[in-house]
């Protein structure tokens, strides 16, 4: 189990929580939200969540990343505006916050 704030994930199971509440994630949200909480507080660039969740070295689609963030910071309340779980790190890459 990976708890990062009021977040959790097992990935035994492949679930995953915001409190006592339960998030169903695809694959690939659970995959990308797994990604960023397992390096919380570091900015993990675009070109490693490519290779690590996605498999890949080439960007199939420039918009993949950002497609998926959306849905995942939808599912755990996260304002994209004002986020307080995922930071988006300009030139850098995404960070999952640890406060």
């Amino acid at each position: 189990m990976l708890t990062v704030q009021d977040v959790r994930v097992d990935p035994a199971t492949r679930r995953a929580w915001r409190g006592e509440r339960e998030i169903g994630f695809s694959r690939k949200e659970f995959d990308l939200v797994h990604a960023l909480m397992s390096r919380a507080g570091k900015v993990v660039s675009r070109e490693e969540l490519m290779r690590t969740v996605w498999d890949t070295t080439f960007w199939t689609s420039s918009k993949t990343i950002d497609v998926h963030l959306g849905w995942v910071r939808r599912k755990l309340g996260d304002d994209s505006r004002r986020p307080r779980l995922i930071t988006t790190i300009r030139g850098q890459g995404l960070r999952f916050e640890v406060e």
